[in-house]
């Protein structure tokens, strides 16, 4: 199953969150942390690590926080977990580890690189922009996501 951690989702959040707000200035991480229930302590974790890979800004001060460092439609979905998590991955292998018992035979090892391409282009080609512009949803019970990939 694909899933994405749960720093990734309060990444997510974020990052819509600041895009909502455009040039009406930043957001502190306990105004984010408070507005979505999440713990101040992780929200300022994952802002900071969005800091230190490019894509938010921070600022010091009274009238400081974090905003976008560039407009929503240049920051992908695929930006935002890379950041936080690192590589996508499918498999154990999803990178040339000879360290494997089953590299050498392993029959589904290239087909499953390619379904991570696939997922990577899909979340690549979702933006902040995207994720802002779909009104809120209504509470309910979660639902597991289905892909569906044509191999």
């Amino acid at each position: 199953m694909l899933r994405l951690s749960k720093k990734a989702d309060y990444a997510l959040m974020a990052m819509k969150h600041l895009a909502l707000r455009g040039d009406r200035g930043s957001s502190s991480a306990r105004e984010i942390a408070e507005q979505y229930d999440i713990p101040i302590e992780l929200m300022a974790k994952v802002l900071q690590r969005l800091v230190q890979r490019g894509l938010l800004a921070s600022h010091q001060g009274t009238r400081g926080g974090y905003q976008l460092s560039r407009a929503p439609r240049l920051i992908t979905v695929a930006d935002v977990i890379q950041a936080i998590d690192g590589p996508v991955t499918v498999t154990a292998c999803s990178t040339a580890d000879v360290n494997c018992d089953q590299y050498a035979k392993c029959n589904v090892r290239d087909p499953l690189w390619r379904v991570r391409e696939r997922i990577l282009a899909a979340l690549g080609e979702c933006t902040v922009a995207e994720l802002a512009s779909e009104p809120p949803m209504p509470a309910t019970p979660s639902r597991p996501a289905t892909l569906h990939t044509n191999l």
